[in-house]
């Protein structure tokens, strides 16, 4: 399959630009930036356009009827995107229930087919926010998601709401409460059927594993649910014949899609190929369900394992934005949406129904409220994909792009200039702010705009110019954080080579009352973060503490993220082994100073553990409540 992907002549680039009479919607043409991943986007501002290839590729097909068991067409190949449940498992990504309710609001403007949104049985709160999403994103009269349809339809793309279970009726009921609200909902069941796995995890016989699979299939469409996935964990390293028959079950149960997990990123392309064909071949009542991917990246083949299931037959393609995900992550949305794009010709025609043009925007939205920066040498989004530092290369830019372009940036999202060229500063007021917001696709309530114009405007008071970088950095300083228990009122620090660092800090309580503490420290930071330990006393390790500066010159924000751990008693369960675990939690703050950046970030982790804690807390006072027998 490599050497065949290999062996057609390269075309200049893998698309038309809209007519130039078109303008795209100002959300598109300005995508979000933060940090140094935007050097880039900056260098191309400055780079003159030239012509594209005269070469037409086909028109954009429109996305089929959506049924949970069939595609009409058989080039269509649907995007599921799991970034929200498998993304947010690699450590410390954690997101608010508002910062993913955000992001799936974008990965519907992406025009995802599928958004599996979390694991509802994992922890109420992420039971909420998955029951949140399937409201507000699942239906197309709520939200942002109602807004416009494709390519000017009256009728918008609503995306599927998935949530992901174990095979249990516990996880199942669960799911089924989280994602019942949406007009499409899904249930994604899951069990091992590898020989390793079930001998050592499960402890189960091949036996046991098709019957509890059957059973809980049958049950999650019992409850009333339509459209069921079913994956057999590890089925990259599971016996063929056993897999055909437990998959024949499933579909008799009831199933209506296959995922086919290659869990640990064993598989080589043409294994992973070959997989897919000989499910499709051998299974009976394969015709009466889709065949889906899910491939990790521990060997660096996430996207071409995916691609090549994708030409054996898979029409449903398990992803995550920016390659996020536990371990070395998953394959990457936008390298198998833009693979596909590129070489259609050489994948037998597919398509998607994803509009390129959010790639950008929704990588930057996905790096600034996971924390997961992506390196700059990451394919399509990375801050040098579209950098040309060779004198070569740039030679030939200057005199055909497609000498070294084979996507054009417009293409992703990532555009040269602002299309209203409005610069901010302290004379800004509300509208053009808002107006900057809203280009830069961030839809907020009056209540939250009021509240991120005053961080606006202390910042604007001492920067004679306010950046996109500056404004989202304060956005999800300001905005995107978690439920507010303890604040920052003041914090003063002193350091130096002449005297020990102490750090004065003044917190506001849940009651509001406000409590101060001093204490010293190896530095202004290490001073404050122990004077918060004081006020606050819960039992942390601080695992991960970052800081980048959002913009250049000595008046940048800067933006601080750490990851710790708390008390061991405060437990999530696994989405794959279903065991407990001391979860990690991820904090970030921005701030022209670094101590106030520091402390703002430290309060924001500490701020999610706390409402974890009392999200469990309340859950298992509700359970031991319902075990009491009645005194009537």
């Amino acid at each position: 399959m490599a050497s065949s992907l290999l062996s057609s002549p390269a075309k200049p680039f893998c698309s038309t630009p809209a007519p130039k009479a078109t303008r795209l919607p100002s959300q598109v043409l300005s995508a979000p930036r933060s940090g140094h991943v935007l050097s880039a986007a900056r260098c191309l501002r400055l780079r003159a356009v030239s012509p594209r290839a005269s070469q037409q590729p086909p028109p954009p097909r429109r996305r089929p009827e959506y049924v949970p068991n069939r595609i009409d067409d058989p080039n269509y190949v649907r995007i599921f995107d799991t970034t929200l449940r498998d993304g947010e498992q690699s450590p410390g990504a954690t997101m608010t229930s508002a910062q993913k309710l955000v992001v799936a609001r974008q990965l519907a403007r992406l025009g995802v087919d599928i958004i599996e949104a979390g694991f509802p049985a994992s922890s109420p709160d992420d039971l909420d926010a998955v029951r949140s999403i399937a409201i507000e994103v699942g239906n197309p009269t709520a939200g942002p998601a109602a807004a416009a349809g494709e390519d000017g339809d009256a009728v918008p793309h609503v995306p599927v709401i998935c949530g992901l279970s174990r095979c249990n009726r516990k996880d199942i009921d669960a799911a089924w409460e989280a994602v019942r609200h949406a007009r499409r909902p899904r249930i994604h069941t899951f069990i091992a059927t590898s020989d390793i796995h079930m001998q050592h995890k499960l402890r189960k016989t091949p036996e046991q594993v098709v019957a509890i699979a059957r059973e809980m299939v049958a049950y999650a469409r019992s409850l009333g649910c339509t459209d069921v996935e079913f994956s057999p964990e590890d089925a990259g390293r599971s016996n063929r014949e056993f897999l055909y028959h437990i998959l024949g079950e499933v579909i008799n149960a009831g199933a209506t899609t296959l995922n086919i997990p290659d869990t640990v990123g064993y598989n080589l392309p043409y294994e992973f190929g070959k997989l897919i064909a000989d499910i499709k071949a051998n299974t009976p009542g394969i015709e009466n369900a889709i065949i889906s991917t899910h491939c990790q990246n521990d060997l660096g083949l996430a996207t071409a394992n995916t691609l090549a299931g994708a030409r054996a037959g898979a029409r449903q393609l398990e992803v995550t934005i920016n390659g996020i995900g536990e371990r070395a992550g998953n394959a990457s949305l936008e390298e198998v949406v833009m693979a596909i794009k590129c070489r259609r010709e050489l994948l037998n025609g597919l398509y998607t129904g994803i509009d390129s043009r959010h790639i950008t925007l929704t990588s930057k939205m996905v790096q600034e409220h996971s924390g997961l920066i992506v390196q700059p040498h990451k394919a399509i989004v990375g801050a040098n994909a579209f950098a040309h530092e060779s004198g070569i290369h740039q030679d030939g830019m200057l005199k055909n792009k497609g000498t070294y372009e084979i996507i054009s940036p417009d293409d992703i999202g990532l555009t040269r200039a602002n299309e209203f060229g409005i610069i901010l500063g302290k004379l800004s007021g509300r509208h053009a702010v808002r107006s900057k917001l809203v280009e830069l696709g961030y839809e907020i309530s009056d209540k939250e705009f009021e509240d991120f114009f005053k961080r606006y405007k202390e910042v604007a008071e001492k920067k004679k110019r306010v950046t996109d970088e500056d404004l989202e950095a304060l956005l999800s300083d300001e905005i995107f954080q978690p439920k507010v228990i303890w604040s920052l009122a003041d914090v003063q620090a002193t350091c130096g080579t002449l005297s020990l660092s102490t750090a004065t800090v003044k917190l506001i309580g849940p009651d509001g009352e406000e409590k101060i503490a001093c204490s010293v420290g190896t530095g202004p930071v290490d001073a404050a973060y122990k004077a918060v330990d004081q006020i606050i006393q819960i039992p942390t390790v601080l695992r991960e503490y970052s800081m980048t500066s959002v913009t250049e010159g000595i008046d940048a924000i800067a933006t601080t993220r750490v990851v710790v751990t708390g008390d061991v008693s405060i437990n999530a369960k696994h989405a794959l082994t279903g065991q407990s675990f001391n979860r990690s939690f991820s904090g970030s703050g921005a701030s022209m100073d670094i101590v106030v950046s520091s402390v703002r970030a430290y309060l924001s982790a500490l701020n999610k553990i706390c409402s974890f804690a009392g999200a469990v807390k309340a859950s298992s006072e509700v359970s031991e409540t319902a075990s009491v027998p009645s005194t009537k």
